[in-house]
């Protein structure tokens, strides 16, 4: 068997994740704290007693979802899990700062602080209402490029995330963002509806943030990965970390190749991810990507334990 962990992205955020992680495992709650003292703020009070709003603000998402991931990641080492016990790891846009995190490519502390940098950064980019984004469901990839091409009119319209055979998200200026919705129903789209996102991630409204992120990643120390990442905007291993740092930046305007990634590793011999952190959406868009990979979420201690226990038969 071979398997892979993978570590979600923005959206998994809620209210009181991690806590009983914390609680359960003293080196998860190390990952809280060291997030905390990196950050200067006490982040684990807003994550675990907070509000809902202030933890979705992009700012604070990004590195709560990090923290989350590492905590349960940490977890699993209390149980005796390695990080060698994967082949590859990967994560959706900000998880692959998780996956590098956990893989020791980064440190927990410089991953926050890169995360927050970059959470900022990517709302500053563009003024709140300018942009948008859009999922666009029952259209495969290639038509959705397609959808974006025509919609855009001179404006920006990308296809920022490959999710799954039924799901790509559209990213860009509002009003090419709300005429592909149109085009796309008009093509045959299931269901087209704009996201609550405060701004269009993955997609060229996001070079000031990509130019951001070149100037934070410069100064941090980051090393190869225990065991390579598969890697947003190519859908294949890398462990170079010059490679790994140039592509976190081209990450930030490139499109999530979600689908094509998960291929990629199913056909290297993965058959079975592990989705650690918060939230179950991945391991959803695995199951329809690949019914032959069989998935896992690692994100409470039951969910710990689960994974850690000797298969039956």
């Amino acid at each position: 068997m071979s398997r892979a962990f993978v570590f979600p992205g923005q959206g998994a955020q809620t209210i009181g994740m991690g806590k009983a992680l914390a609680d359960a495992y003293p080196a998860a709650r190390a990952v809280f704290d060291e997030v905390d003292a990196a950050l200067g703020e006490k982040l684990s009070t807003l994550i675990w007693e907070g509000d809902q709003d202030a933890l979705t603000l992009t700012q604070n998402a990004q590195p709560a979802l990090m923290a989350t991931s590492l905590a349960a990641f940490r977890a699993l080492e209390a149980e005796g899990v390695s990080i060698t016990d994967a082949s590859f790891v990967a994560g959706h846009s900000l998880g692959e700062y998780s996956a590098l995190a956990a893989a020791g490519a980064l440190s927990v502390s410089d991953a926050a602080r890169l995360l927050r940098i970059r959470g900022r950064a990517m709302q500053e980019a563009v003024p709140v209402g300018v942009g948008a984004m859009a999922a666009l469901l029952g259209l495969d990839f290639e038509t959705v490029r397609e959808v974006a091409a025509e919609a855009a009119q001179g404006q920006v319209c990308q296809a920022a995330n490959d999710n799954d055979p039924s799901q790509v998200v559209v990213s860009g200026d509002k009003d090419a963002v709300e005429r592909a919705c149109e085009i796309a129903k008009a093509r045959g789209a299931k269901r087209a509806l704009l996201l609550p996102v405060s701004a269009p991630f993955h997609c060229a409204l996001m070079q000031p943030a990509a130019e951001v992120m070149a100037g934070a990643l410069a100064e941090v120390t980051l090393n190869a990965p225990a065991v390579p990442l598969v890697a947003n905007v190519r859908a294949a291993a890398v462990s170079d970390p010059d490679e790994i740092r140039a592509l976190l930046v081209e990450q930030v305007t490139g499109s999530v190749r979600w689908r094509e990634s998960v291929l990629w590793m199913a056909g290297q011999g993965v058959d079975e991810i592990w989705e650690i952190g918060a939230g179950k959406a991945l391991s959803g868009m695995i199951r329809r990507i690949d019914k032959a990979v069989a998935c896992k979420a690692v994100g409470t201690p039951d969910e710990v334990k689960a994974a850690v226990a000797p298969s039956e038969g």
